[in-house]
């Protein structure tokens, strides 16, 4: 048999010098790599602060978040989770098979590996980072039955460690001193994105015993919290852009929120109105309009600090 890798709609597999050429289809969907998509405003946020950029770096550290380190942590969350309902951006997840979680491993060592090329520091980084997620999942930890734990490890490594990374693994000075204002958006912008994404998994979750932030909130109180989250990041922004007497960047920003304002704001009113609006299909339109939004509002300013 050649090397070649083959998809198949077995779940299962068994003989270890097999492994890879019999990636099922059900493992690659677990990775969950589209994901990566509503995270990708965290790392273009961050260029955009970034005064001198290593774009080679840049283009790496973009690889090794989005098509290994983020799929491996979705995909090791979907090994120990076993989720036979709804998950973010699966509506109808397969059953993970021990090939899935090779995978996840394969994926986090090529993600360090790489990491190394930016530097030993930037690697030991995501040494953390990786960490942080396992320790979130593992059974034998699981932070994430937690309502406060479970978020603040997702705000301080997905947002602000995140922030932390990108910078300085992308500025070409290897600055130390970073912009703190950066750091805390980072951490309000997941802050405020998360909770949604938990909100039509509340029974799903308190059967598989882990309490989140949104089911302590209640459905109103998330859409409550999570908007008084992202007010607080774009009242930040508004200071950072105040400071560098960038107006038309905020602006700009502020521009591309509404979209996500008025989703979020109809939204709420049909979870008020009734309790099943807060549902899979509606977390999903959310996540892709905020996701659509910040995405082009941040390359947006990227190229314009390019051209500056």
């Amino acid at each position: 048999m050649t090397d070649k890798i083959f998809l198949t709609n077995s779940y299962y597999f068994t003989p270890i010098n097999k492994t890879w050429r019999m990636i099922t289809a059900a493992s690659i969907k677990l990775l969950r790599i589209p994901f990566s998509f509503f995270l990708a405003p965290l790392y273009f946020f961050t260029l955009s602060m970034v005064p001198h950029i290593n774009w080679s770096h840049a283009a790496l550290i973009f690889f090794i978040l989005n098509f290994l380190i983020y799929p491996a942590s979705n995909g090791y969350n979907s090994y120990m989770d076993r989720d036979t309902e709804s998950i973010g951006g699966i509506e109808n997840p397969p059953p993970p098979s021990k090939q899935l979680f090779y995978l996840t491993v394969v994926l986090d060592t090529a993600g360090i590996l790489l990491s190394l090329i930016i530097s030993p520091a930037f690697a030991a980084l995501m040494l953390l980072y990786i960490l942080a997620s396992k320790a979130y999942s593992y059974r034998g930890i699981r932070l994430k039955k937690y309502a406060i734990i479970g978020y603040l490890t997702v705000i301080i490594f997905q947002g602000a460690l995140t922030f932390f990374m990108v910078y300085y693994g992308t500025d070409a000075s290897y600055a130390i001193m970073l912009p703190w204002q950066g750091i805390v958006i980072c951490a309000l912008l997941i802050g405020g994105f998360y909770p949604l994404t938990q909100v039509y998994q509340h029974k799903q979750d308190i059967v598989d015993g882990v309490t989140t932030i949104s089911y302590k909130l209640g459905y109103a109180g998330t859409f409550i919290f999570c908007g008084v989250v992202y007010l607080v990041a774009w009242l930040l922004m508004a200071e950072f852009f105040l400071q560098q007497k960038s107006m038309q960047k905020l602006g700009l920003v502020t521009i591309f929120f509404i979209p996500i304002i008025i989703y979020f704001s109809w939204w709420f009113v049909q979870v008020k109105k009734d309790h099943s609006a807060a549902n899979f299909k509606n977390t999903m339109r959310m996540n892709w309009i905020a996701a659509t939004c910040t995405n082009t509002a941040f390359i947006i300013l990227l190229i314009w600090n390019h051209f500056e």
